[in-house]
């Protein structure tokens, strides 16, 4: 019951606690802003940072609503305004310093402001939204309302502006853009009017852009029709025909980056690409300035464009990425570069202060410097960015002081608690991941992405140091966590292991060992209470393929570091046995984790639902995998990915999440009782959260914001801080011996690393000495195997223990594996030298079956896989072919083929044709049909005009109906002649009667119907043709089946007469036979074709069986053996075996003739007979075949020649019939060219009518502004009438009012009443005058107010009893007073009325001015318009016919023809026949009166040649003569002509040229000795420098002896350890090194150049031979 009371009092008090922010730290991401001339401020995640340049003070102020969006600032009112970023943002306005809530502004925006902006002085703030609005509104943030907007659809603005001299003008830039907007103002409505700059291009120059709309210098073309705009070609008639621009009319413009504005309204603009431009802000007149280069080029800069620009005076001040600011001084159209400042890092932002006193700069990673214009001006660093966002945080123990952060880079920082002021800074330069303090010591632990542990020496906290570093493994470290009592540092890596660290810097931070978890291991927690000996591990890690979570539980003894060899094994790993290992799972998924100081409780955060649930351990031990049910369930209302932790005490649940809200809950019961949003969504939530012991701060660290932020409690008390604070002191008193001692042993080895190499000056506990030189070995060992990590150097420890134990069992396994290799290496040459049938393949040999069962594997998937690959690329090819083949082959309905002729070169081809569409055919009915209707109207409509009599109408009646009768069989020719035709169409006896005269073509569908009716005509002329080919096709065929008829016959001719002549063979191409490409034969295959085992063995037994057959078919055949053998296989002797008969010779014809007898004489006189009958015989057949022979050959020649003639007229024809197809096709394109342009003049005039429609309702709009505009002006106008007589009327009626006191005294009051009080402005000191480039700006509502309340204070003065003239009563006085008041009133009434009377006239004027200029495009739109109807209308009339031209005809000469038809008409050729025949008639009339008077003029031609060429001839001997005279003669030659002692003056010049060189090398000579004395000296001097080096250089190898026995000292001490001694005296000695090499050096150059200047005296006394 006490327990549940003392709960309840802590839950009464923790429900009036709140946090509150104590300091936020974080660094600019936008652009830093002046709030006044000390105070700059920059967003930072939820916060706004203030920061007071003199005094360093930072306030900050916290948007409640999420993150900041985008900050400005107003100087003059010292206000700033900021965006939140959430779904329809506000704009807050607070005042400074109070940092009060002004106003909150509320627009229609739906995403994110991009930009704000206030102007210098007014009420008026800008601000311009991204996507999906691109939204420029205008807001009187006083009031809190939307003045104007204006949307720009898809346009990015990157920086916005108002004109510092005029609040009316407005500047946005984008990368691509450049806009002026002005605001004009009526009264109390204003209007965005915008004005686009045209930007040069990329190289500086402008392009000269036409007029889209109405261009100007288009060409005018007499033949083809008008020439239209690209819009029209385009088919545009919408808004965007006014933008279009065809590719090839863009040309790249330059990309402006910055922009500022300058005292004269102008605008500087910087290019990305290294232009400064100068926009005119009266007519936005673009000026590119040119660069001047007056210094040498400045090396290594990378200044390209500017990044941002500040304006002052005389020019900018501008930075690009190179680390520099420099000063453009601009001159007229030049300004000239140079170096104003050198900055650490690239410059993202400058900016001046109000005053102009001080340079804001920016870097790009968020350092603030700030340099001063003093008569010496400072630079210093006002904000030190950190180097990356912050990856990690921690207390330092007891963490009521400092605090550190880790960034990425690895750069480590300490910062007070109080004021978050950085304290010191450490640069590891590595990629570090966490961060841990330790509560046991000043030390920390830093975990990197390479596996590395570095520990940090922090009891100097302003100067921490690296004291030990630990190679865990490769694998990155993600998790550091001490447990409570600070024993020991777990440190979990994302391969699933968790090592256990000694976290006593006393024990060298030993590696006890690891432990194997599941990989990415979420979240370790430790439970380490003050009355046990033991420490509670518990790791969280997912399981992702089951959507589960595991936890494993192990128990850490305090007497680890004692027992560690035996608790863990060979390899590290500690025993799960030893450690009580337990493993859980939960049925979802979370995504932390959290045990109790109980150990019997879990306190989880669901992953997918916002829920937190508790679980219960069950209190016996078991085996395996336990699963847990959740005990309790609280819903959050934290949303995305949580985090748990504990308070130092353990009674306290602190979640973060997402969010971006930190929740601290009631361990018992989980309901919150405080909570604090520092962070928002928009920058994914909180990445961190830590605790001081004693609960007093917090740190919250964002994830992606960059943000710090430190909270404090606002109402802290009662039980709630009585048990931290108990349970923090009752920690502190448990550690504090133990710091004690980690801490004095941290000093003293600092110190004995200071003091190396000398004897302490005070006494140091033995043990403590032995300790550090331990430590220093320690450290030794681990820098000497720094390369291999802990956990590898374990299982290499292990293998060579095995190796050692297992040695004997080795040798035996190896010898047995060479036996074997041995065995298996014969078999293998035994194997080489059998046939190839008992041969065994290489892999069979091989012993280890599942590697060759894997590489059988690999090979097959291989195989499989190029198979595929193969198989799919044939697809693919396959499916090319079949497209293409169905494109181009079965598609036709007439393939495409040539015919060849058989003896001359000459090819013909047919019309390759497809099948008409049934579309296509019925639009050809309809025409068709149409115009035969068309024609019988034609015929009745004459016949009705002619009114012919009954009888002749049925008359031709019955012949129409014999015409319609005959029009079947018959072809009815056009009434048409060729010329007028256009065509040769006739020839192909093509019907084109139905065809329009191409005179009467005018209207759209007359001319569809005419293209639909020429292309049959082109269909009809194909066709006709393709039947002429084909019969020509099978002609050929005819021939040459006829000629490999006759062939046979040839070749059994030339068989018998045993002649070696080649028989001609015609045969069809494949351009006569195209079908042939898509067949590919067995012939063409070059490659061997892969046949299948199963397909090789069905092949050989299908010839097996083959054979089989034949042999049995044939069997045993006597007959034709004997037929064979007697008679040669044939039963009687054909003639043709004539030549082939052979007379045997008798037998004694081998004997010699002087033995023959009788009988044999008559024999051989029968045999002789016979040899010459059978010899007679063959002669005449021989000649009976050859006859044949070449009747056969001159037939097949006749014939193919006949064939070949064919083709040739054929071929003629298909000419023909191209000439015909080119007519038509001539006519099909002119007639859809003026469809075309048909098309475009619609297309034009539609556009000209939108174009006009739109002119016309903006002519409407500007008509109701002027209308009400001058309504308004009207009536303001009367109000300033009415102000203006009340005020006449108080001044008419002051003497009325006074009228009972003396005329005196009204008199003096009059003038008192006429009088004004002098308002003294504030002077304005010179140095800020000369300064501020901008001087004094134009006045604003807040100054008329200050000055009306200044006026108002100054007439108190005026109306003090003091200034009562004497003797007036004081009731008159006072009277008069408030007279005098209200006409001081009424008259600033009128001035304020008068100053909007001028601005309303002039905004009268101003749509007075848009309204004429609407009027008159809407008159240009007129007047163009009628132009474009002359011209469709003079395009109708003039038709492009095509006629017929006979050859010779009409004769050119270098086809000069002229195209300017525009007074030529057709008339009939009779008519210039008639008139040539008479031109011809008077030409030889002409030509004969010729003849006589050149008759006459030939004499006259004769003597004036002659006298011409008596003149030529003269002037030829002139010109001679003149050459003569103008011959050139040198001096010399003059001299050798004119002079008679011509050798005597020679030989007086050689001896002036010898005494001259002879003195010449008399100076040589001296000057060569005074050299050699010189370069005497110069060698003593540098044998002296010699003998100085030698002397140096012994000297050095003494320090490096020296050097070297004092690096093996502090080896054998301790090489890790620092000392300032050392350092500095190597640092002297290195720099004494340096400066000796350095003189070396200068001594050497001067050596070389005195050499150098030797060579060049002595080569200077050498004579010169230089070719004349």
């Amino acid at each position: 019951m006490a327990q549940d009371r003392e709960r309840d009092e802590a839950q009464n008090v923790a429900l009036c606690a709140s946090l509150s922010v104590r300091w936020v730290q974080g660094f600019p991401r936008q652009n830093v802003h002046f709030v006044n001339d000390s105070t700059i401020c920059y967003p930072c995640g939820n916060f706004v940072i203030f920061i007071n340049i003199e005094t360093k003070k930072k306030t900050v102020l916290q948007c409640m609503n999420g993150i900041v969006g985008v900050v400005a600032t107003n100087v003059p009112y010292e206000v700033v305004a900021f965006s939140d970023r959430r779904l329809r943002p506000l704009i807050y306005i607070y005042n400074f310093p109070g940092l009060t809530r002004r106003t909150k502004l509320k627009g229609n925006v739906l995403l994110d402001y991009t930009l704000l902006s206030f102007s210098y002085c007014g009420t008026y703030l800008a601000s311009y939204s991204s996507l999906p609005e691109f939204e420029l509104a205008l807001w009187n943030w006083e009031s809190g309302v939307i003045l104007c907007k204006k949307s720009q659809p898809g346009i990015d603005v990157s920086q916005m502006t108002f004109n510092p001299m005029n609040r009316h003008q407005l500047c946005l830039s984008s990368p691509s853009a450049v806009t002026v907007w002005t605001i004009e103002r009526s009264n109390q409505e204003h209007y965005l009017k915008a004005k686009s700059v045209k930007l040069p291009m990329e190289d500086g120059s402008f392009c000269n852009e036409t007029d889209v709309v109405f261009p100007q210098s288009l060409p005018k073309d007499p033949i083809y029709g008008p020439v239209l705009p690209v819009s029209a070609i385009a088919g545009l008639v919408g808004e965007e025909a006014e933008t279009f621009r065809p590719k090839d009319g863009l040309y790249a413009l330059l990309h402006p980056t910055m922009h500022c504005w300058t005292p004269t309204s102008d605008l500087y603009v910087g290019c990305e690409e290294g232009h400064l431009l100068m926009i005119s802000g009266e007519n936005l007149k673009v000026t590119v300035l040119n660069k001047i280069e007056d210094g040498p080029p400045r090396v290594g800069r990378n200044f390209v464009s500017p990044v941002t620009m500040a304006y002052q005076k005389g020019g900018v001040l501008a930075s690009g990425i190179d680390g520099f600011v420099y000063s453009f001084l601009i001159k007229d159209t030049n300004y000239k570069v140079e170096d104003f400042l050198e900055v650490e890092g690239p410059v993202e932002h400058l900016m001046f202060s109000p005053s102009y006193r001080m340079l804001l700069i920016q870097t790009d990673k968020g350092s603030i410097y700030i340099y001063t214009f003093d008569e010496e001006p400072t630079f210093e660093k006002l904000l030190a960015a950190c180097d990356g966002k912050f990856q990690a945080t921690d207390f330092i123990t007891p963490g009521n002081e400092y605090c550190m952060t880790l960034t990425q880079s690895g750069e480590v920082c300490v910062w007070g608690i109080e004021d978050g002021a950085c304290v010191s800074r450490i640069y590891l330069n590595i990629p570090a991941t966490v961060l841990a303090c330790s509560p046991s010591s000043l030390s920390a632990a830093v975990g990197t992405e390479d596996g590395f542990v570095h520990f940090l020496d922090i009891q100097d906290v302003e100067s921490p140091h690296s004291v030990h570093t630990a190679y865990l493994s490769e694998s990155p470290v993600q998790h550091l966590l001490y447990d409570q009592r600070g024993m020991y540092l777990l440190v979990g890596t994302s391969e699933g292991h968790v090592f256990v660290i000694n976290a006593k810097p006393s024990s060298l931070f030993q590696i006890l060992g690891f432990i194997e978890v599941g990989k990415g291991i979420l979240q370790i927690s430790t439970v380490s209470p003050l009355e046990t000996d033991v420490v509670e591990v518990m790791v969280l890690s997912p399981l992702p393929e089951t959507g589960r979570t595991r936890l494993e539980i192990f128990t850490l003894p305090k007497i680890l570091p004692q027992v560690s060899a035996s608790f863990a094994d060979e390899r590290g790993r500690l025993r799960d046995a030893f450690i009580h290992k337990f493993v859980y799972e939960i049925e979802h998924a979370l995504s932390s984790a959290v045990l109790n100081f109980q150990s019997n409780r879990i306190y989880g955060f669901c992953n997918q639902v916002p829920y937190i649930c508790s679980y219960l351990l069950p209190e016996k031990e078991h085996s395996g995998i336990c699963i847990l049910k959740s005990y309790q369930k609280v819903q959050s209302k934290q949303y995305g990915p949580g985090m748990l932790s504990l308070s130092p005490h353990g009674l306290w649940l602190i979640t973060i999440a997402k969010c971006g809200i930190l929740c601290i809950r009631d361990i018992h019961t989980l309901e919150t009782f405080v909570q604090c949003r520092s962070h928002s969504h928009q920058g994914h939530g909180i990445q961190s959260v830590r605790i001081s012991m004693d609960g007093q701060s917090i740190l919250v660290n964002g994830k992606d914001d960059s943000t710090l932020v430190n909270l404090r409690w606002r109402q802290f008390g009662g039980n709630l801080a009585n048990e931290i604070l108990e349970y923090s002191q009752q920690l502190s008193t448990y550690l504090k011996n133990t710091m004690d001692e980690e801490n004095d042993y941290l000093s003293v080895a600092k110190k004995d690393s200071l003091d190396l190499g000398s004897e302490p000056e005070h006494a140091i506990n033995e043990n403590v000495r032995l300790s550090v030189d331990s430590l220093q070995e320690e450290l030794v060992k681990v820098d000497n195997t720094a390369e291999i990590p802990w956990i590898q150097q374990k299982s290499q420890e292990a293998i060579k223990n095995e190796v050692k134990l297992f040695s004997n069992k080795r040798k035996e396994i190896k010898r047995g594996i060479k036996a074997l290799a041995k065995t298996i290496l014969d078999m293998m040459e035994e194997n080489e030298a059998v046939d190839n049938i008992a041969k065994l393949e290489q892999q069979e040999f091989g012993l280890d079956l599942e590697e060759l069962e894997r590489l059988h594997d690999e090979s097959e998937e291989e195989v499989a896989k190029i198979r595929k690959d193969a198989e799919m690329q044939n697809l693919a090819k396959r499916y090319l072919a079949e497209l293409i083949k169905e494109e181009c082959w079965n598609s036709m309905a007439v393939k495409g083929r040539a015919l060849k002729c058989f003896h001359i070169p000459c090819v013909v081809e047919n019309f390759p044709m497809k099948e008409r569409t049934d579309e296509e055919l019925k639009e050809l009915k309809r025409v068709v049909q149409q115009k035969k209707i068309e024609a019988e109207c034609l015929k009745l409509q004459k016949e009705i005009v002619e009114v012919q009599s009954a009888i002749t109408l049925v008359k031709k009646h019955h012949e129409e109906e014999d015409e319609e009768e005959e029009e079947d069989g018959t072809t009815k020719d056009t009434n048409l002649p060729n010329y007028l035709l256009g065509s040769l169409s006739t020839d192909f006896r093509v019907h084109t009667s139905l065809l329009s005269s191409q005179l009467e073509l005018h209207s759209r569908e007359e001319k569809i119907n005419q293209i639909i009716l020429l292309k049959d005509i082109i269909y009809k002329v194909k066709t006709a043709f393709n039947s002429e080919f084909d019969a020509a096709y099978k002609q050929k065929e005819i021939e040459i089946a006829r000629v490999k008829e006759n062939n046979v016959r040839i070749q059994e001719i030339v068989l018998d007469l045993e002649l070696e002549e080649s028989i001609w063979q015609p045969e069809f191409e494949d351009c006569e036979k195209p079908e042939r490409t898509l067949i590919v034969e067995s012939t063409e295959i070059t490659a061997q074709r892969h046949i299948n085992p199963w397909q090789k063995a069905k092949t050989e037994l299908l010839v097996t069986r083959e054979m089989e057959r034949l042999l049995l078919s044939r069997g045993p055949n006597t007959r034709r053996r004997a037929l064979m053998d007697m008679m040669g296989g044939v039963l009687e002797v054909k003639k043709e075996d004539i030549l082939r008969m052979v007379i045997p010779q008798p037998a004694f014809m081998s004997k010699p003739d002087a033995l023959w007898s009788e009988e044999e004489r008559k024999q051989f006189k029968a045999y002789e007979k016979k040899v010459k009958e059978l010899n007679e015989e063959r002669d005449k057949y021989r000649k009976s075949l050859e006859t044949e022979m070449k009747k056969l050959q001159n037939s097949i020649q006749e014939s193919t020649q006949n064939f070949d003639e064919h083709l040739k007229r054929l071929f003629e024809r298909r000419v023909r019939a191209e000439m015909v197809v080119s007519q038509e096709e001539l006519k099909i394109n002119n007639l859809v060219f003026s469809l075309m342009l048909d098309e475009e003049i619609s297309s034009r005039e539609a556009f000209l009518n939108n174009y006009l429609a739109r002119k016309q309702e903006e002519k409407s709009q500007t008509t109701e502004a002027i209308r009400k505009s001058r309504e308004d002006l009207d009536m303001y106008k009367e109000h300033y009438d009415n102000l203006l007589a009340e005020d006449k009327v108080l001044d008419r009626s002051f003497k009325k009012e006074f009228s009972e006191i003396p005329s005196h005294q009204v008199d003096i009051l009059y003038k008192l009443f006429k009088r004004r009080p002098r308002i003294h402005k504030q002077k304005v000191h010179s140095d800020t005058t000369s300064l501020v480039p901008f001087g004094e700006r134009p006045g604003s509502g807040k100054l008329n107010k200050d000055a009306f309340a200044q006026l108002m204070k100054a007439m108190d003065d005026l109306d003090s009893i003091n200034n009562m003239p004497e003797g007036l009563d004081p009731s008159v006085w006072e009277h008069f007073c408030m007279t005098r008041r209200a006409k001081v009133e009424n008259e600033q009434k009128v001035k304020q009325k008068a100053a909007g009377l001028i601005e309303m006239v002039a905004f009268l004027q101003r749509r007075t001015e848009d309204d004429e200029k609407v009027q008159h495009e809407i008159e240009k739109v007129f007047h163009e318009l009628i132009l474009l109807q002359e011209d469709k209308v003079k395009f109708q009339l003039n038709l492009t016919i095509q006629i017929l031209l006979k050859q010779g005809q009409v004769e050119l000469e270098n086809f000069q023809l002229l195209l300017d038809y525009s007074d030529a008409i057709l008339i009939n050729k009779n008519i210039i026949e008639d008139l040539n025949s008479v031109i011809r008639t008077q030409g030889q009339k002409k030509v004969a009166s010729m003849m006589e008077s050149k008759e006459i003029h030939k004499g006259i031609f004769q003597i004036e040649w002659e006298h011409k060429k008596m003149e030529m001839e003269m002037e030829d001997l002139n010109q001679k003569a003149w050459d003569i005279q103008m011959l050139f003669f040198s001096r010399d030659r003059q001299k050798y002509l004119n002079e008679p002692n011509y050798e005597t003056l020679i030989a007086i010049q050689i001896g002036i040229m010898e005494q001259t060189i002879a003195v010449l090398d008399k100076t040589h000579k001296k000057n060569v000795e005074n050299c050699k004395k010189l370069l005497k000296k110069l060698r003593r001097c540098s044998n002296q420098k010699d003998v100085a080096n030698y002397t140096l250089s012994c000297n050095l190898r003494e320090e490096l002896v020296a050097v070297s026995e004092r690096k093996d000292i502090c080896n054998a001490v301790g090489s890790t350890l620092t000392c300032e001694k050392i350092a500095k005296e190597r640092y002297e000695n290195m720099m004494q090194h340096q400066k000796l090499t350095k003189i070396s050096k200068e001594q050497a150059e001067q050596i070389s150049i005195l050499q150098a200047e030797v060579e060049r005296l002595r080569m200077k006394t050498f004579p010169a031979l230089v070719q004349m």
